[in-house]
């Protein structure tokens, strides 16, 4: 797993004040796309400012429909209400999945938290069957409270 070689590669992308949040959040979002193999989509959702909705940020990989999420609906939604973690190593075993692709088998989504509350969180769709460990939560929980460092001096 390359993930402690990403660690330094995430932290000089997110400290770097000369680019925008979105910008950073994009170039997050290709440096994980681009070296982890079985990450096909990735994106950052945030909750859109005071509405029971979730609001596409930055991502890297195919074009979405889906820019708005209600709170509950899909895998995201329900991330949005429950505040944990949400692995999902079959798609289609999910009644309340909203499918992007049809080429998604798998999905992974942490919530990102400011100041106890949570504001969005990273979403992942894999093409592979069943590829997230705990590792992978490890490492995206590491990296969202990176992110959210950034977006409380941002805010």
């Amino acid at each position: 797993m390359p993930f402690q070689k990403l660690k330094p590669q995430v932290e000089a992308i997110l400290e770097n004040e000369k680019l925008s949040v979105e910008h950073r959040l994009t170039q997050v979002c290709e440096l994980l796309q681009e070296s982890i193999s079985y990450y096909d989509w990735v994106g950052f959702y945030f909750k859109n400012g005071n509405k029971e909705e979730l609001k596409l940020h930055s991502f890297a990989g195919e074009p979405t429909d889906h820019t708005i999420i209600p709170f509950g609906k899909g895998i995201c939604g329900q991330v949005a209400v429950s505040n944990n973690n949400f692995v999902v190593p079959d798609v289609k075993a999910q009644n309340n999945y909203i499918a992007c692709s049809i080429n998604v088998k798998a999905e992974i989504v942490v919530p990102l938290f400011v100041n106890g509350e949570n504001l969005g969180q990273i979403d992942i769709d894999s093409h592979t069957e069943d590829p997230f460990s705990r590792e992978d939560e490890d490492f995206l929980e590491w990296m969202n409270e990176k992110v959210a460092e950034v977006l409380e001096v941002g805010s």
